[in-house]
């Protein structure tokens, strides 16, 4: 009889953590399923990470397609941003939708004192992000941005050894991103039909793929705004790219360090890595996970970093935090405040590319 009591107590306590636990599952709305990264959110919901009360989506095609693969209900699909916000209140709204339409987000959702997480980059052009800075200041919300690179382990380990001092000050770092192309690695035609545009993306692969370095060197130099920026972009594939750029290099000044940003649509292969000089040695990051490094004596070394811990392992999980303000900073890779310099160092190489020339900031 004392067995089943305990029996009885223990799957009632196990009913009230589970419970608890549902309590606690972020409550989101989504604007927009045009951008491939929207699998993010929707495995989350799929492994019950994350509640999706919402989606805002004027093409139907989509409604159907996702839909259909991830066992959604009608009732849940919107139209638009508006109609889908009259009836529900979000802990957050997360964009997928072209990155000249964050700033729509945001217009929508500040008002009603609706944080916002957008992939990235923050916005297409400095003007938009303003806005957006601008909004979250008048209504206090967050508004964030979502980098896959932000959740690497071999990242946060290269940053906390430069910051324990292991190699001295910075003095050049190096950041590879990109891949064959959007097209060649079979992105969807909704994604393509945007991010090639030089409108609704801000650019090609200046935009796409140079924000991840200029948001790492913003992250490793602790918010401090470069002094100047050159940059050149050259098209390679006009006939599959036609109205933006394939490929970009830009370098980034700051008083005591040189950042240079190599962006392509043009790799043989997808590559985002990582390098930081300093005084007496070298870390490279290889991927998100493997690391080799050398030192000024000629020690080199080699290792796998250690798994991310919680809250910032994960967006969904960082995204809980931030709402709930558990977070040890509110400068860091997703902070709108770090975002704003890289807009400005996004600008700032659209400018020098237009004009062949460096641009003191």
């Amino acid at each position: 009889m004392m067995y089943c009591k305990k029996f009885i107590l223990s799957i009632l306590l196990l009913c009230g953590l589970l419970t608890a636990a549902s309590a606690q599952k972020l409550k989101v709305c989504v604007a927009g399923l045009n951008h491939d990264h929207i699998y993010n959110i929707l495995n989350a919901y799929k492994n019950g990470q994350v509640d999706i009360i919402g989606i805002a989506e004027p093409n139907r095609e989509l409604w159907k397609k996702y839909g259909k693969q991830f066992n959604l209900p009608e009732s849940v699909f919107y139209p638009d941003l508006k109609s889908m916000l009259k009836g529900k209140k979000p802990d957050a709204v997360l964009g997928y939708n072209a990155v000249a339409n964050h700033v729509d987000i945001v217009e929508v959702c500040a008002p009603l004192g609706i944080p916002v997480m957008v992939e990235k980059p923050l916005a297409a052009t400095l003007d938009q992000a303003k806005r957006i800075e601008a909004l979250a200041n008048q209504y206090h919300i967050k508004v964030l941005t979502n980098y896959e690179t932000t959740w690497y382990p071999s990242y946060q380990d290269l940053y906390n050894s430069v910051a324990n001092d292991s190699i001295g000050p910075i003095k050049k770092m190096v950041v590879h991103d990109g891949h064959q192309g959007p097209k060649e690695i079979g992105c969807s035609k909704e994604f393509l039909a945007w991010l090639t545009d030089p409108v609704l993306n801000g650019a090609g692969a200046l935009n796409d793929f140079g924000c991840y370095g200029a948001d790492l060197m913003t992250w490793f130099m602790h918010g401090q705004k470069p002094i100047a920026v050159t940059a050149i972009a050259r098209h390679y594939k006009p006939e599959v790219y036609p109205k933006v750029e394939d490929d970009a290099t830009v370098i980034i000044e700051y008083p005591g360090a040189t950042g240079q940003i190599e962006a392509s649509w043009n790799w043989p292969f997808s590559i985002k890595d990582l390098e930081v000089f300093g005084d007496h040695g070298y870390y490279h990051a290889l991927n998100g996970n493997d690391i080799v490094s050398r030192m000024r004596e000629n020690k080199k070394g080699a290792r796998k970093a250690e798994p991310l811990a919680a809250p910032v392992n994960d967006p969904i999980i960082y995204l809980a935090a931030a709402l709930k303000n558990q977070l040890t900073t509110a400068e860091d890779q997703s902070s709108l405040k770090y975002n704003m310099v890289v807009m400005q160092i996004l600008d700032a190489a659209k400018r020098s590319i237009k004009e062949g020339k460096r641009i003191i900031l």
